[in-house]
């Protein structure tokens, strides 16, 4: 049987197994494939290292510290993150979705708010909840107007590679990684900044982000 494109292998990082297992059934019911499970960021990087996933499904509060920690990571290892927790405020959104974090969902949502998140991922789209979505717009006036506050450390890397007219060959060998994997960030700075397509990204960073 052909692997259904859209089924997203996912790891479990949260520290408490009851949600895990909630999770996992959750995910399975609309056919997705959670694989392993991780309580802590040591056994969340062990999980990385013996497996590929599509996406990581994260809560912020492990057991030897904070989740923020690991987005940095998993962003290395381009690898999606949907952060799913009990936390509200503006301010650990907002920094979660500056680590490198792809979505973000609270746990008083809906499982099925969940679920649209795991496939808005899937699809190469950011996603935001409806919850962590007014608390942005409520408190919006706390972090200003900068159109990059939601990019990564290493989105940020590109944007001012790109801003010094490199290529993408170049920013690869730089910063380590595949040009391909440039692409994958430039995708998702595409998303987050709301362009048209990398074409546009290119026009807004060449004239300074404006």
């Amino acid at each position: 049987m052909t692997p259904d494109p859209t089924a997203a292998h996912v790891l479990l990082i949260d520290d408490h197994p009851a949600v895990r297992q909630g999770l996992r059934l959750l995910l399975e019911s609309r056919g997705h494939r959670p694989g392993a499970e991780a309580a802590t960021r040591a056994e969340a990087l062990a999980a990385l290292e013996t497996a590929r996933f599509d996406l990581a499904l994260l809560d912020l509060s492990l057991e030897d510290g904070s989740g923020l920690d690991l987005l940095a990571d998993l962003d290395e290892r381009a690898v999606p993150v949907l952060v799913y927790s009990m936390h509200e405020d503006v301010a650990t959104i907002h920094r979660a979705l500056r680590c490198g974090a792809n979505g973000y969902v609270t746990k008083r949502e809906e499982p099925e708010v969940l679920l649209e998140g795991v496939e808005a991922l899937m699809r190469g789209e950011g996603f935001v909840s409806p919850r962590a979505g007014q608390a942005l717009a409520e408190k919006s006036g706390m972090t200003g107007t900068d159109p990059l506050a939601l990019l990564s450390d290493r989105e940020r890397s590109i944007f001012s590679a790109m801003a010094r007219g490199a290529a993408n060959a170049e920013i690869a060998a730089r910063l380590g990684i595949s040009p391909r994997t440039v692409e994958t960030y430039l995708a998702r700075m595409v998303k987050k900044l709301e362009m048209e397509n990398i074409r546009a990204l290119r026009k807004f960073i060449i004239a300074g982000g404006r």
